[in-house]
């Protein structure tokens, strides 16, 4: 089991290194926040979601904007399009699956607003459709997923892939991506 836990830690530590020297994607995340931001700053709102884990995460990202990261100010304009289950089962039962998120964007999509999709896969069907949808209403995209965003990437505005093949390892980058987002949109709209 010792072994185990080793090759875990070891793992995300080797994650960690290697977000940390990925000079391409920290410039790609400054791209990131500037969409966020100027999207925030002309009364848009961010629009978050994923399946699992990273519907889990999608959650997390949105509460931390709407309540605070690390400063205190204003809420900001952040939903995670997974967290309504009458929505989700409702769409899920009258329109499929892959429809759950499309749908949500073509009703509350504007453009101006950013929808930010978290797939460790990159090939989550539902989220491929929203983004479709996403841009079809004008709207920006940012795709968080694994070292190859694949078809969500095709789709995005900005691909803001990990350094890993594997589901934990790309989940932990994408807590920790999420984090340096967050905190960074709060910077930005503080003026420091």
């Amino acid at each position: 089991m010792r072994t185990a836990i080793q090759t875990s830690l070891a793992a995300s530590r080797q994650l960690t290194a290697d977000l940390e020297a990925d000079q391409g994607l920290q410039d790609r995340l400054v791209q990131a926040v500037d969409v966020c931001v100027q999207a925030l700053q002309k009364g848009g709102k961010l629009l978050f979601a994923g399946n699992g884990g990273s519907a889990a995460e999608s959650q997390h990202f949105a509460a931390e904007l709407v309540g605070r990261f690390l400063k205190e100010r204003q809420p900001l304009a952040a939903i995670a399009l997974n967290t309504d289950t009458s929505a989700l089962t409702a769409i899920g039962n009258d329109y499929g699956y892959e429809q759950v998120f499309a749908r949500q964007v073509q009703a509350l999509g504007h453009p101006g607003d950013v929808l930010i999709g978290l797939s460790t896969s990159g090939r989550s069907k539902n989220l491929v459709l929203a983004f479709e949808a996403a841009h079809a209403k004008g709207l920006q995209t940012i795709a968080l997923t694994g070292r190859d965003p694949r078809d969500l990437g095709a789709r995005s505005t900005v691909v803001l892939n990990m350094p890993s093949d594997q589901t934990p390892q790309i989940q932990e980058g994408h807590l920790i991506i999420g984090h340096l987002l967050c905190g960074l949109i709060e910077e930005r709209l503080l003026g420091r």
